[in-house]
């Protein structure tokens, strides 16, 4: 059994609130002595291997997952017990074992060096407190109540997810450099967007968006922030996407912070890479946020795993926007159906009758189980049954209409609507 005791890291009910003095060490390359391998240590290891800590674990046991970050050589481990000396060179020690009296002998000599100790059996003997922390875009929120470390605790998380869903304004100090950050917004859901995107649009003088991307994101922003359609940009003597590169450079030139709202990831058929290319041209720096992609959240969302074992070891993902027979088309139906794993079709709602023909045509069983999923993660969602052979004509009868994953293979007939 690793060392362990149960934590108490605040002080008993009579020590006084203010007794602390809240300060951060700057511990990069620094000795730490941690005393005792157990739970304590292993939740306390990984914020000091963070902070670039020289960290010395004394312990003659310790927990799998703190061995394996000895193994992979993020600490020091000496197999044995505390001895006097054991604290020279430190400038921080953490005691975390079941021997009370180790514990004093460490804090004993912790004290006689000077160096901040913190005790998890015994907070009132200790000279420093660990206090309850976490972290959003580059901050650093610590939390002292005192006296409830529940507190303590709920103070730290309601301040952090404040910070990352953009509640708490902190804006960062702006450079005059332009600048775009391109946010994949995921499948719909506005859940599903990830914590630094959903920053960034809470950080956002202008967000142009979109049709796929997160809708209910765009209600909650504060009515100063400039919402652009995409769709709705004028197009003049530009393409499409000329256009909308034009007015990302523009704003961004105008000292706006930009954020470019896309559905999925940008880069999975969403031509993000062609906005980056765009403003790097123009000398603008873009921060990309990947998103998760419709191909795999969407199937997942009713009960459809893209890979399977013994069914499915390998998924492809196709855009189906050009019909297999249409010289513009860049993929190989054939090929596509000799492969024996997964098929997930974006955007081809419109063209599934002939690419299911080109698949059976290449080899796949006509009875091969299709799912239809339209509006995926939202709240209209809905999940259509067919075939190779019948999903043709499942798609006019039951109306199906964009957006709408497509997902072919075995795979379809392990899940059932979620």
């Amino acid at each position: 059994m690793a060392e362990q005791t149960p934590e108490r890291a605040y002080p008993s009910p009579d020590a006084s609130d203010h007794s602390a003095y809240p300060v951060g060490l700057r511990l990069s390359g620094r000795r730490v002595i941690v005393v005792g391998g157990g739970q304590v240590a292993q939740r306390r290891l990984p914020a000091l291997i963070a902070a670039g800590a020289d960290i010395v674990l004394i312990s003659p046991s310790a927990t799998p997952s703190v061995e394996a970050m000895a193994n992979a050589g993020e600490l020091r481990w000496e197999r044995r017990r505390y001895t006097e000396g054991d604290l020279d060179g430190a400038w921080y020690v953490l005691v975390a074992t079941a021997d009370t009296e180790a514990n004093e002998r460490v804090s004993a000599e912790a004290e006689r060096a000077r160096v901040w100790c913190v005790r998890s059996d015994d907070a009132l003997a200790a000279t420093a407190w660990t206090p309850a922390t976490g972290r959003s875009a580059g901050v650093t929120v610590a939390v002292l109540t005192g006296r409830d470390p529940r507190r303590s605790a709920a103070v730290r998380d309601a301040v952090v997810d404040g910070l990352r869903d953009g509640s708490i304004a902190a804006r960062p100090y702006r450079t005059k450099s332009p600048s775009v950050a391109l946010v994949g917004g995921g499948p719909g859901d506005p859940d599903l967007i990830t914590v630094r995107g959903r920053r960034l649009l809470a950080e956002a003088d202008v967000v142009i968006a979109d049709r796929l991307g997160p809708r209910d994101l765009l209600d909650e922003l504060p009515d100063q922030v400039e919402v652009i359609d995409a769709a709705k940009i004028p197009y003049g003597r530009f393409m499409a996407q000329e256009a909308i590169n034009n007015a990302l450079i523009e704003h961004a030139r105008a000292g706006k912070a930009v954020v470019r709202l896309k559905g999925g990831d940008p880069f999975v058929f969403g031509r993000g890479m062609e906005e980056v290319q765009a403003l790097a041209e123009a000398g603008i720096a873009c921060t990309v946020v990947p998103g998760i992609s419709s191909s795999i959240s969407v199937p997942g969302a009713v009960g459809i795993p893209v890979t399977h074992r013994g069914v499915a070891h390998e998924f492809t993902v196709v855009s189906g926007h050009v019909a297999p027979d249409d010289e513009r088309s860049l993929v190989d139906w054939g090929a596509l159906a000799a492969l024996r794993g997964t098929i997930v079709i974006l955007m081809g709602v419109d063209k599934i009758a002939a690419i299911a023909r080109a698949l059976v045509a290449g080899g796949r069983d006509p009875r091969t189980p299709v799912a239809l999923v339209q509006e995926g993660t939202t709240a209209a969602q809905r999940r259509v049954d067919a075939t190779l052979e019948t999903v043709g004509e499942t798609v006019t009868a039951e109306g199906i209409r964009p957006p709408a994953v497509i997902v072919v293979g075995p795979v379809v007939a392990l899940g059932s609507d979620a």
